[in-house]
């Protein structure tokens, strides 16, 4: 095999190895010292899913009250329509 083509395919598996990296840390339950702050999110800036779709960055609004951020504790409650995320049921 050429030199090229194995620096190509190590290169390659780098990036996806670095990626799924990426989504293993974002798809965590939950991040020590913060809460999940709703009603504050801009549209498009959720950090995760919610009742209504399961990824992050896919809120329809500003400000919906189902769609959260990780914040440090004791953030939101500090925030202008911030409340702890409880999920829908």
């Amino acid at each position: 095999m050429k030199t090229t083509s194995i620096m190509a395919r190590m290169a390659l598996a780098g990036v996806l190895a670095l990626g799924l990296t990426g989504l293993s840390t974002q798809a965590m339950a939950a991040k020590a010292g913060f809460e999940k702050c709703a009603g504050v999110v801009k549209a498009g800036g959720n950090d995760c899913g919610s009742s209504t779709h399961k990824c992050g960055g896919q809120s329809k609004a500003d400000g919906d009250a189902d769609e959260w951020i990780y914040v440090p504790e004791g953030t939101c409650a500090k925030l202008v329509g911030g409340k702890i995320y409880t999920p829908k049921k």
